[in-house]
């Protein structure tokens, strides 16, 4: 991985980026990014509201995590923004502190998220199971949809024609070409008839008062005490851990729709540089955000670091030289947008008729647990944590069951052997005491375990409880077939357990 700043370095994560050499790589890439820039706009205000901020505290965030993940990121082609769920975290703290010790939560969150991924953190990863994912995605792309409903409810009746015609748009034109993007003609051809027949309905203006001009660098405002450091470090946690949670995810994804690997570990580390910027320069923070990364990847085709530099390049623009025509665009057009990517989003295999009978109840159960918690919460981390317990849960109950004893007693009456079968860990082994017929059995007893494995304390204690009820009625128990793990942690664990 090279540590060069040039073009060929930081705008694609390779030695020569495939859009300085291929004209309609640069024009996705270009295309994508302004897309992007102009979805970014009323979400970035809508989620400053939420933290009770200024407007621009939203957007400048927006512009710095953009840009800044473009340099230091993982993962080419993901948007980092503010975001809902940094939002929700940090808002008690602005509303209780003051916007100084936010920006100084920021930071100390930037400085976390550098520790836990140089902690590898992102390793995690490996233990969110598939049924999990299918969940994140699916809920998340009903949690979009739903963030459009506010829009779509006591406005005027033009509305519902103007998204009616951004969705035509979206569907059809990708049929005459895919040169220019399609939600980039829909805002377009949407805006100029709002505005030419002076149609009145809701526009990006109404949402806030865009910046003026370029943020710039400071530091937050805040006593630099003990006392303030214990007041914004468990906001600051939560924050990191909120981040890297739908950063790691929607990496994943974005992964998985790319057929392409990622460095995790980069990832973690450059959401925390890029908040540590953002807090310097007065934004509120955030993370990866993952609508807006359907957009850029699934929407618009991108693939490469550009479009996330200039997502954040022309936001900034946007805001600050075109702000009045900005203002213009009607939120239909934007609504429509969002709407086209929740269906793209949502996993529509998942739920056929088809594919429930065939999978497997526990792994319906563990998407559907993760959906609800996170729709419940509106917090996608909650529900990824909540749904890989589910989810460890049922494969504990399924591989518990796979542990069984069977006996066979020597014809001549002396000796029993038992052959234990399956993985014994604590889910299994808490059963395996019951198995056995200590009052019937002879006097000498095989426990055969060369088809079974140890994993845990569980198993050795519940083996030494075996051995002492037999010994309780003078009766002797050998143990048999370990395999090497196992008769390690049974050497090691075996009479150690009990405390007497």
């Amino acid at each position: 991985m090279s540590s060069a700043l040039s073009p060929s370095a930081w705008l694609r994560g390779s030695r020569r980026p495939s859009w300085l050499s291929d004209p309609k790589v640069l024009r996705t890439e270009v295309l994508g990014g302004l897309v992007v820039a102009l979805a970014l706009i009323p979400e970035a205000i809508s989620f400053s509201i939420i933290a009770g901020v200024d407007p621009a505290v939203g957007l400048f965030a927006s512009f710095t995590m953009a840009v800044t993940i473009a340099l230091v990121g993982g993962r080419p082609a993901m948007i980092s923004a503010a975001t809902g769920a940094v939002a929700l975290v940090i808002a008690p703290l602005n509303r209780d502190h003051g916007f100084g010790h936010l920006i100084a939560a920021v930071i100390l969150a930037g400085v976390f998220q550098i520790v836990l991924g140089a902690l590898g953190v992102a390793k995690l990863m490996r233990f969110v199971p598939r049924s999990v994912m299918v969940g994140f995605v699916n809920s998340l792309a009903i949690l979009i949809f739903m963030a459009q409903v506010p829009e779509m409810t006591d406005v005027p009746w033009p509305v519902y024609p103007l998204i009616a015609a951004g969705l035509a748009m979206m569907v059809f034109f990708p049929r005459l070409t895919t040169v220019v993007p399609a939600p980039l003609v829909s805002i377009v051809i949407l805006t100029v008839i709002t505005v030419a027949a002076g149609i009145a309905v809701p526009t990006v203006g109404d949402k806030g008062d865009l910046p003026s001009s370029l943020p710039v660098p400071g530091l937050p405002d805040v006593p630099f005490t003990l006392d303030t450091l214990t007041t914004v470090a468990p906001y600051a946690f939560a924050m990191a851990l909120v981040g890297l949670m739908e950063s790691l995810m929607t990496a994943k994804l974005v992964d998985d729709i790319t057929d392409t690997r990622s460095s995790k570990t980069r990832e973690s580390v450059g959401q925390g540089v890029a908040n540590i910027v953002t807090g310097f320069f007065g934004g509120m923070g955030g993370c990866a955000m993952i609508g807006q990364t359907m957009i850029n990847v699934r929407v618009s085709g991108a693939r490469t670091r550009l479009s996330t530099f200039l997502a954040g390049a022309f936001l900034m623009v946007l805001c600050i030289v075109f702000g009045p025509v900005v203002s213009d665009i009607p939120m239909a057009a934007l609504v429509a947008v969002m709407v086209m990517v929740s269906v793209a989003t949502f996993d529509w295999h998942s739920i056929a008729p088809r594919t429930l009978r065939r999978m497997p109840v526990g792994e319906t159960v563990v998407m559907l647990v993760t959906v609800v918690c996170v729709v419940a919460t509106h917090n996608l981390a909650i529900g990824v944590v909540v749904g890989s317990v589910a989810a460890m849960v049922v494969f504990a109950r399924r591989v518990a069951r796979l542990a069984e004893v069977t006996a066979v007693t020597d014809p001549d009456g002396r000796t029993v052997v038992y052959r234990v079968t399956g993985e014994l860990f604590f889910a299994s082994s808490n059963e395996l005491v019951g198995q056995f017929s200590y009052a019937t059995d002879p006097d000498r007893v095989v426990i055969d375990l060369s088809a079974a494995h140890i994993w845990d304390a569980s198993s050795v204690a519940a083996l030494d409880a075996v051995e002492t009820k037999y010994a309780q009625r003078g009766k002797t128990v050998e143990i048999v077939g370990l395999n090497e793990p196992s008769a390690r942690i049974h050497r090691t664990l075996s009479g150690e357990l009990t405390g007497s």
